[in-house]
C-alpha cells in the first residue's frame, strides 16, 4: 500500500531532525523540506516503495572508514540508491588511503549523533569531507535522511555541494 508523504518546512519542524541535524539545516534558506514517516521503513527501498517515492531521487549516506598507517579519516559519501559507491577504488584513492570501508554502525553512530539508518550529510562532524557525487549533486530533489530513522529530508541535489567540506565526483564504478 502507498502513503501519502507530507513534505513541509524542515525549519518550522525541528522535532523532525536530529540534533546535531538542526543547526546544519538552519543556515539554508528554506529550501530544506522534512517529512514524518515510519521508521520501520526508514531504508531506503522500503521507504520508497511504501510512500512512493522514486528510488533515483533517493541518496543514501555511508560513512568511510579511509585507513592509511596508523590513521583512520571518516568520510560520508552520498550515493544514488541506484547505485554503488566505488569504495576500494575512486573513494580509497581520493581519500589517500591504503585501505578504505564502510566504519562499524557503532562507530558512525557515535561519532555522528545520528541513528543508523538515518544519517545525512548535515550537521557530521566538523572536518569530515563530504563526497557527493555528480548524479546526486544533478538530482533536482533528492531525499536524504534526517538523523532520526522517523523522518527524512528532501532538498535540491546541488545543495549538497555548499555543505563545508563537499566536494562533488563520480563516486560509482
Amino acid at each position: 500500500m502507498t502513503e501519502r508523504i507530507r513534505w513541509v518546512p524542515a525549519l518550522d519542524h525541528p522535532e523532525l531532525m536530529a540534533d546535531p541535524v538542526r543547526a546544519a539545516v538552519a543556515r539554508f534558506d528554506g529550501s530544506v523540506r522534512a517529512a514524518a514517516i515510519d521508521p520501520e521503513v526508514a531504508d531506503t527501498a522500503a521507504f520508497c516503495e511504501r510512500y512512493g517515492q522514486d528510488l533515483a531521487a533517493s541518496a543514501n549516506c555511508v560513512v568511510l572508514a579511509a585507513k592509511r598507517g596508523g590513521e583512520v579519516v571518516y568520510a560520508a559519501c552520498m550515493v544514488a540508491a541506484t547505485q554503488r559507491a566505488d569504495v576500494n577504488g575512486v573513494l580509497r584513492r581520493h581519500l589517500g588511503a591504503r585501505k578504505a570501508s564502510f566504519a562499524p554502525m557503532d562507530e558512525a553512530t557515535g561519532m555522528t549523533g545520528m541513528e543508523y539508518g538515518g544519517i545525512t550529510p548535515f550537521g557530521l562532524p566538523q572536518g569530515w569531507p563530504i563526497l557527493v557525487d555528480k548524479t546526486v549533486h544533478d538530482t533536482p530533489w533528492v531525499v536524504v535522511g534526517s538523523g532520526l530513522r522517523a523522518s527524512k529530508l528532501r532538498v535540491p541535489g546541488p545543495l549538497l555541494a555548499e555543505l563545508p567540506g563537499a566536494e562533488v565526483l563520480s563516486l560509482t564504478k
